[in-house]
């Protein structure tokens, strides 16, 4: 009886591992939004740092973050790096591009609780008197990542993030 037990639980876990090795090597997760005004308007809250942490949907999951900018105040070259409870962790993240009221390319270092590196782009597109803001972020998928994905959906949560985020811009870009 307990081989039987042990060949089951062996095979459900070939099962979830097979599963796991069918993930794609990268994930990428994309929201859009719409803000009224101009990218002119919309640009500085994604390109400075400081006014990055007025609208990001982490910046209050931990009041007691502590951040710390350096670099430039705007622009390729700056960054902040935080450290905070097991809901924010520690990590830096560092503008790479950034062409005015186009786009804003940043590297996401984290460091716990599990190191990796990813991207995040924000892209800004005039239509008529108001800006499309399209959030993307990109990143490897290690396996465990993978096997974390067979019962999870990264999307659906880091989507929500995402989308509080760009309610969040649009609430401070119009006051």
């Amino acid at each position: 009886m307990i081989w039987y037990i042990v060949l089951a639980v062996a095979a459900i876990i070939g099962i979830i591992v097979f599963i796991a090795s069918t993930k794609p090597d990268a994930w990428t997760i994309q929201r859009q939004g719409t803000i009224p005004g101009v990218p002119a308007k919309v640009f500085p809250y994604m390109d400075d740092l400081h006014k990055f942490q007025e609208w990001s949907p982490w910046a209050k999951l931990d009041p007691n973050v502590k951040l710390t900018y350096g670099g430039r105040a705007s622009g390729s070259g700056a960054n902040f790096s935080w450290e905070g409870s097991s809901k924010v962790g520690i990590g830096k993240m560092t503008i790479t591009e950034s062409r005015p009221n186009d786009l804003v390319r940043c590297r996401l270092d984290f460091y716990k609780p599990m190191r990796c590196t990813n991207t995040q782009d924000f892209v800004l597109k005039a239509e008529g008197s108001q800006t499309v803001v399209t959030w993307t972020i990109n990143g490897n998928a290690p396996f465990l990542f993978k096997l974390f994905l067979v019962f999870a959906s990264a999307d659906r949560m880091m989507g929500e993030n995402l989308e509080r985020g760009l309610a969040n811009l649009k609430t401070v870009v119009t006051g």
